[in-house]
């Protein structure tokens, strides 16, 4: 792993007019990839405030994330997007993807929630505070929520629409779930306890992030405080995740983790593993919304 950082930038830092890009980058690794990338930004006037490289010790495969500044007027958007598209070309890149945060729409995303409000609610909170870069275009729960559930007063204050739609085992409703995702960025499943099948998988395309209750791949499926608590675990924590068709088996984005004792009961563990739970889905929608997060072999991701 190459770094290459110099101190966190603020909009403070930045010349006057100039503008913040980040580029995150998927290719086979050759020969002058850092340096291509360097020219394609300089030549533009542009100066790399950060780079970070990855490459594996037994694939060839170069992965990378860069911050840089540059002035607009200069750089226009689309020839920004041009050159960056060329240099893909140039290097035959499974990924690429660049964006200037103060410019680009926000991702839009969707929310779905069961009947506990912790992680959906702390979501709302964190957006309604400016603290994660997305725009959400509704939530849907099979939980009737009333009207004065401080969810709901938060969802209507800011004109965000709430769907009730009750599943079963028979119908999990994903036909119209589908329908309610389409034009989203990408999916957030907050304590959603239902299972979505392969064909909506396949339906929506898109990427869609869980949280999961326990530090997989430990203690995986339902219950995972209980079974943790069970099993006489030293330490808990709570998982982040894209869904795949295997159930609580996708990439791991974020784990975080607390220690507990023999002095800890059950309500304690869950109470633990909630602020967790809030923690380790809110950072994990941050990195995936600053280009943080590419897919790493089959069951894995490499997180700048």
């Amino acid at each position: 792993m190459l770094s290459l950082a110099r101190r966190p930038l603020s909009a403070a830092a930045m010349p006057a007019g100039y503008l913040l890009g980040i580029h995150l980058f998927q290719c086979p690794d050759a020969v002058g990839i850092v340096a291509k990338l360097s020219e394609c930004i300089a030549s533009r006037g542009g100066n790399i405030h950060s780079v970070d490289v990855f490459v594996p010790d037994d694939k060839p495969i170069f992965y990378s994330r860069s911050e840089f500044t540059y002035n607009p007027r200069l750089w226009p958007r689309d020839e920004l997007r041009n050159d960056f598209l060329n240099l893909s070309r140039c290097f035959s890149a499974q990924s690429s993807t660049v964006r200037v945060p103060d410019l680009d729409p926000k991702y839009k995303i969707l929310v779905l929630a069961s009947k506990q409000d912790h992680c959906l609610f702390d979501l709302l909170y964190r957006w309604q505070e400016g603290r994660l870069p997305v725009g959400i275009n509704g939530v849907i729960s099979n939980h009737d929520r009333p009207q004065d559930n401080h969810v709901r007063r938060l969802l209507q204050r800011h004109g965000i629409p709430y769907h009730y739609l009750p599943t079963t085992s028979g119908n999990k409703r994903e036909q119209e779930i589908l329908e309610l995702v389409q034009g989203t960025d990408f999916v957030v499943l907050a304590r959603y306890m239902q299972v979505l099948s392969e064909s909506f998988l396949k339906a929506y395309g898109k990427d869609i992030i869980n949280i999961h209750h326990g530090l997989l791949p430990s203690f995986k499926g339902g219950h995972p405080s209980r079974q943790a608590f069970n099993a006489g675990v030293k330490l808990i924590g709570a998982t982040s995740h894209f869904v795949t068709p295997e159930l609580d088996a996708g990439p791991i984005i974020e784990q975080m983790v607390e220690r507990v004792s023999h002095r800890d009961t059950l309500q304690s563990f869950v109470v633990k593993s909630e602020n967790l739970e809030k923690q380790c889905l809110a950072e994990a929608i941050k990195s995936y919304c600053e280009l943080r997060v590419l897919p790493y072999e089959l069951k894995k991701t490499v997180v700048f």
